[in-house]
C-alpha cells in the first residue's frame, strides 16, 4: 500500500551542487560590511592626507614669493568743502552723486552785508588817491616856488656884493629860498603818507572785495558731490562741512600688511589685486611706498607699552599701492572698496 495521499509526494531535501558557498548569515554580512566600510574610510583618509600634503606644499611655496592681506581698500581724494564765510546760504546748485568740474558754482551765501563793505572800501579808496594826487600837485607847486626863490636868491648875491641892495632884502631872499625848499620836503612827505595810507586803502579793498567773492563757493576739484548737508536758508559757519568732492582722476590701494610679511618686499614690485565688488577681475599694480609708522602710532589713543601689562601684538604697517591698469569705466575704483593685495616678493 502506497504511502501517498491524494496523489501527493513527500518534499524532498534540496541537493547543495559540489562546490557551492554556504549562504552568509546575518554576522558574517555584518561583519564583511564593516572590513568594507574600514576600507573605504583609510582610503578617504589616505586621499585626505594627500591632498592637504600638496595644497600645504603648495602654500609654503606660494607665501615663500607672496604676501597677501586682505585688510586693505581702496583710497582716493576727498575734498571737503567748507565755507570761508558765516552767512545765510541763498541758493544750493547741486545735489547728491552730481558730476562737477573744479570751479564750478555749487552755493551762494548771503553777501549784501559784505557787498557794503566793499563799496565803503571802495570809496576810501578812491578818497585816498584824490589826496595823494593833491599832494603830489602840492610837491609841483612847491619845487616850482623852490625854483623861484633859489633864483631870487641867486640874483641878489651879487647885487649884496655890489651893495646895491640892503642886508635885509638879501637875508629875506634867503629865508624865502630856505622856507621854499623846507616846504618842498615837506610836501614829498606829505606825499608819502597820502601814498601809504592809498595802499592801506587798497588792501582794506581788496580784502573786502575777497571776502564777497567767498559768497560763492565753488568746486575745489572735479570729481562727486557726496555728504551733502545743506539746504537754502540754512546758517553756516565759517569752516563748517557742507559737502565733500570725491576727485575721479585718481585712486590707490592701501594696504595693512603684517610687519612679519615685510622682510622682502620693495618698492616696485608687482602686486595683484582682488576687489569685492568684481570677484571675477583681477587687476594689477605695484608698491609706491610705505608708511613711516605702524597704523596703531596714528590711532586716537596710540598703545603705550611702558603702562599696563605687556602683551605682544603684530603690527601692520600701511603699505600704498598704485594701479598700473588703465581706468575701466566699467568697473570703477571707488574709496573704501574692500580688497585683496597680493605682492610678487621676488
Amino acid at each position: 500500500m502506497s504511502s501517498d495521499k491524494g496523489g501527493a509526494r513527500e518534499s524532498q531535501p534540496a541537493i547543495k551542487p559540489v562546490g557551492a558557498a554556504a549562504p552568509e548569515t546575518p554576522v558574517e554580512r555584518r561583519s564583511a560590511e564593516k572590513k568594507t566600510r574600514k576600507r573605504v574610510l583609510l582610503l578617504l583618509v589616505v586621499l585626505a592626507v594627500a591632498a592637504g600634503l600638496s595644497f600645504g606644499v603648495k602654500e609654503v611655496v606660494f607665501y615663500r614669493h607672496h604676501a597677501e592681506t586682505d585688510d586693505a581698500q581702496v583710497e582716493g581724494h576727498i575734498d571737503p568743502v567748507l565755507p570761508k564765510i558765516s552767512g545765510y546760504v541763498t541758493r544750493v546748485l547741486v545735489v547728491d552723486n552730481q558730476k562737477v568740474e573744479a570751479g564750478q558754482l555749487l552755493l551762494t551765501i548771503d553777501a549784501r552785508d559784505l557787498m557794503a563793505k566793499a563799496d565803503t572800501a571802495r570809496a576810501a579808496f578812491e578818497n585816498a588817491q584824490a589826496k595823494a594826487a593833491v599832494a603830489r600837485a602840492n610837491v609841483s607847486l612847491a619845487r616850482t616856488q623852490n625854483r623861484k626863490a633859489a633864483a631870487d636868491l641867486a640874483r641878489y648875491a651879487p647885487l649884496r656884493a655890489k651893495e646895491e641892495i640892503s642886508q635885509q632884502q638879501y637875508d629875506a631872499a634867503k629865508a624865502a629860498a630856505d622856507s621854499a625848499s623846507a616846504a618842498v620836503t615837506a610836501a614829498r612827505q606829505s606825499v608819502s603818507a597820502a601814498e601809504a595810507e592809498a595802499a592801506q586803502k587798497k588792501a582794506d579793498l581788496a580784502f573786502a572785495e575777497l571776502q564777497l567773492s567767498y559768497a560763492s563757493v565753488v568746486a575745489p576739484a572735479s570729481g562727486t558731490v557726496s555728504k551733502k548737508s545743506v539746504e537754502v536758508g540754512q546758517y553756516v559757519q565759517a569752516g563748517q562741512p557742507l559737502l565733500a568732492i570725491v576727485e575721479d582722476a585718481e585712486t590707490w590701494v592701501v594696504a595693512n600688511f603684517k610687519e612679519t610679511q615685510l622682510k622682502k618686499m620693495r618698492v616696485g614690485q608687482p602686486v595683484a589685486i582682488e576687489v569685492d565688488a568684481y570677484p571675477k577681475a583681477v587687476f594689477h599694480g605695484k608698491v609706491e611706498s610705505f608708511a613711516a609708522a605702524t597704523g596703531a602710532k596714528f590711532a586716537l589713543l596710540p598703545p603705550d607699552n611702558a603702562t599696563g601689562n605687556f602683551t605682544k601684538v603684530v603690527q601692520r604697517v600701511p603699505v600704498k599701492i598704485v594701479f598700473t591698469d588703465p581706468p575701466d569705466p566699467a568697473r570703477p575704483m571707488r574709496a573704501g572698496m574692500s580688497v585683496t593685495a597680493i605682492v610678487r616678493l621676488d
